[in-house]
């Protein structure tokens, strides 16, 4: 019988997407081959702690937990909800329980053979992770260094989108320091270039958080504020009317496209509730759109993978207004939870969750 490799799963993180990572690593953990693979839950805590050992992932679940039930708004509820699934999930290790307060906990990279990363957001999807395990000489699922920080920065993708010549939504980036300095130059340049309704974004943040719809001048002011309260650039684009498609891309070199689904929601925007909270959206695989547009989507996100030189998986997400196919942005550790987007996509093109998974680690071991 072949020897099972040890998986070491990553999930937590200092994010705001802290949430969002448990509830994808317990559902990986609950699906994954353990015929092939053993696991080794790996936790980092929002203050920066490495957790190993004993059960990392009802750890975190319960700080988060306390963490989260004092808040008021929109979103924790659904932060509850999505602890409650951590929760539930018992992963176990056979690793006595070691705490690092930075970088890998000692003598750990000795004992996994790959590492699947679980984390959103900064220091999770950055780049910040995927330097960290190169350094320590373990292979690791989904993209690199580079495609990780360019996925990561909404700006810097657009850019290089841009650059290779696919159609993208208008957009401004506005730093910190010159909106402070000259807030009037931001609010002109809004007004010419991009106009209302807009959203405003932080440049490197996931899962709808810190952003902000603005339908006119004087809501623009709020809406940078808070979203250069959470990073020191913003991302400025325009609000598009039309309907919003998502791709999933599986691969190294020669990346393949899964069939194109819809999302359609109740809100005005997808915003964090309606992104995660049970019952908000509706996602239609495939989506019904014309033979040649559902061709036009697939090719153009892999030429948005290759644009960036991702790896391992992505999922690129599109509007459609009118006839004409706009690429929004492409997400190198999408949500993985068995009901997400992303393993959806691959299940209804004939890849089911926990083939998926394993597939990743393939092209983790593939990619080194």
């Amino acid at each position: 019988m072949a020897k099972k490799l040890r998986v070491g799963v990553i999930f937590g993180g200092r994010s705001g997407e802290h949430e969002v990572s448990l509830a994808g690593a317990a559902s990986v953990m609950a699906a994954i081959d353990r015929s092939r693979f053993d696991l080794v839950p790996i936790g980092i805590g929002t203050d920066g702690r490495w957790l190993v050992g004993g059960d990392p992932l009802w750890a975190l679940a319960q700080e988060a937990a306390r963490r989260a039930l004092p808040e008021s708004g929109p979103e924790a509820q659904t932060k509850r909800e999505l602890l409650e699934r951590a929760a539930a999930t018992e992963t176990g290790s056979a690793l006595v329980r070691m705490e690092a307060s930075e970088g890998l906990p000692a003598g750990l990279s000795q004992r996994i053979d790959v590492v699947l990363i679980m984390l959103h957001g900064p220091q999770g999807e950055d780049g910040t992770i995927q330097g960290l395990l190169e350094l320590a000489g373990l292979p690791y699922t989904g993209a690199g260094v580079l495609a990780s920080a360019v996925g990561m920065d909404k700006g810097a993708m657009k850019d290089m989108f841009r650059a290779h010549g696919l159609p993208v939504v208008e957009y401004l980036v506005v730093r910190g320091a010159d909106w402070r300095h000259d807030a009037g130059a931001a609010a002109r340049a809004t007004a010419e270039r991009i106009g209302f309704p807009c959203f405003v974004k932080p440049a490197n943040l996931g899962s709808s958080v810190g952003i902000s719809k603005v339908k006119s001048a004087e809501d623009l002011p709020a809406a940078l504020a808070l979203a250069l309260g959470h990073d020191r650039r913003a991302l400025v684009e325009r609000a598009v009317q039309g309907r919003e498609v998502e791709v999933a891309v599986l691969g190294n070199d020669a990346p393949m496209a899964s069939m194109p689904g819809e999302v359609c929601y109740p809100g005005e925007w997808y915003d964090y509730e309606t992104k995660y909270a049970a019952g908000q959206t509706t996602f239609t695989v495939p989506a019904a759109l014309p033979a040649e547009t559902t061709e036009l989507v697939r090719s153009l996100a892999i030429r948005a993978f290759q644009a960036i030189d991702c790896a391992g998986m992505a999922r690129v997400d599109f509007f459609i207004e009118g006839g004409r196919v706009l690429v929004n942005e492409i997400n190198t550790i999408p949500g993985f939870t068995a009901t997400s987007a992303y393993p959806r996509l691959w299940e209804a093109s004939g890849i089911p969750y926990p083939q998926l998974i394993a597939r990743l680690i393939d092209l983790a071991l593939e990619k080194r």
